[in-house]
């Protein structure tokens, strides 16, 4: 594994897109190149009063984590503690996933964990997501308890309110997951959103990887979510979700993500990453971060070409701030 150096690093945070200054962290469950498991009896992770007994092994560890840590409020956990944590619990229960953090700036991770910073006063919105693909191919058990074991912790520990969680699942009490309902609730969030409030985003289901449409992945392949309607409305490409998200959040709001689906390592595209898998002690930019891809947003005129032969220029370790000037 290989990262980038002190001065690259430097180099990349002066130089950045203004869409990677806003607050936004993801955890996924898995890196790119995995599948993430659905469990078959959440209370075998000792979750206070879970939904059902199926779950997702990404949402079921992470509560775990977060309930054991209330129940010591002197020894609060740390970013790193959390994640570790996760790591040892899936192994234990037999899984091969390894969970992961990015963000689009370097978190502390010796700093205390928390969904929701202690300093935003704002209001607090969430979206959860849970599609158990009913009577399809690929049919899921647990992530409609996902999305309740979820929207139950936020509530009870973070204050989120009944009005300001949209809950989207394919049962007949709820919205069902489409993929106009998934793409308007998170542009509505992230519309009705202002400098100081948080939004929280769970998605519990398919994840996917599938061919590249417009030639900014290195591996040919964009990750996608899968919603409740994909074999006729189609995937939510990480490309979409980037643009909705990333590209679209105002100044001054938090942004988490936890994405309990397959190949979900990248699929908001964050820079930073931190994979708890013994090789990471704090947040990095790997060097085969897709900065093409990052830098896409410029677009394909004179600006858009010289932002991609600057950003190869970083992977290389051949540019200079007076480089990255002449373009941002």
């Amino acid at each position: 594994m290989v990262f980038l150096n002190d001065r690259e690093r430097a180099e990349f945070e002066e130089n950045k897109p203004q869409a990677l200054h806003a607050d936004i962290w993801m955890i996924s469950g898995c890196e790119d190149r995995q599948t993430s498991a659905d469990v078959s009896n959440v209370a075998a992770f000792k979750l206070p009063d879970p939904q059902g007994r199926a779950g997702g092994a990404c949402t079921a560890t992470l509560l775990n984590v977060l309930y054991e840590d209330e129940k010591t409020p002197l020894e609060e956990f740390s970013f790193i503690e959390v994640m570790g944590k996760m790591r040892d619990l899936l192994k234990k229960k037999g899984f091969s996933q390894i969970p992961q953090l990015s963000s689009t700036h370097p978190i502390d991770m010796n700093q205390k964990f928390n969904l929701v910073p202690e300093e935003l006063t704002g209001n607090r919105r969430a979206v959860l997501v849970g599609i158990n693909y009913h009577g399809q191919k690929g049919e899921l058990r647990g992530c409609h308890n996902d999305v309740f074991n979820m929207y139950n912790y936020i509530q009870e520990s973070y204050g989120f309110q009944d009005e300001d969680i949209t809950i989207l699942v394919d049962d007949e009490d709820h919205p069902p997951p489409t993929k106009a309902a998934m793409i308007a609730a998170y542009q509505n969030v992230v519309r009705q959103s202002q400098a100081g409030d948080a939004i929280f985003l769970h998605y519990s289901g398919h994840g996917t990887k599938m061919r590249d449409q417009n030639g900014d992945e290195d591996d040919g392949y964009d990750e996608a979510l899968v919603p409740l309607d994909f074999q006729t409305a189609g995937m939510i490409r990480d490309d979409d979700l980037y643009d909705i998200i990333v590209k679209g959040l105002p100044a001054g709001v938090h942004v988490v993500a936890l994405m309990d689906c397959c190949h979900s390592g990248t699929v908001l595209d964050l820079p930073y990453v931190f994979i708890a898998n013994g090789e990471y002690t704090q947040m990095e930019i790997e060097d085969k971060f897709n900065f093409n891809k990052l830098f896409s947003m410029f677009g394909k005129g004179p600006l858009g070409k010289g932002a991609a032969k600057i950003a190869q220029g970083l992977k290389e370790g051949k540019v200079r701030n007076a480089m990255f000037k002449q373009f941002f």
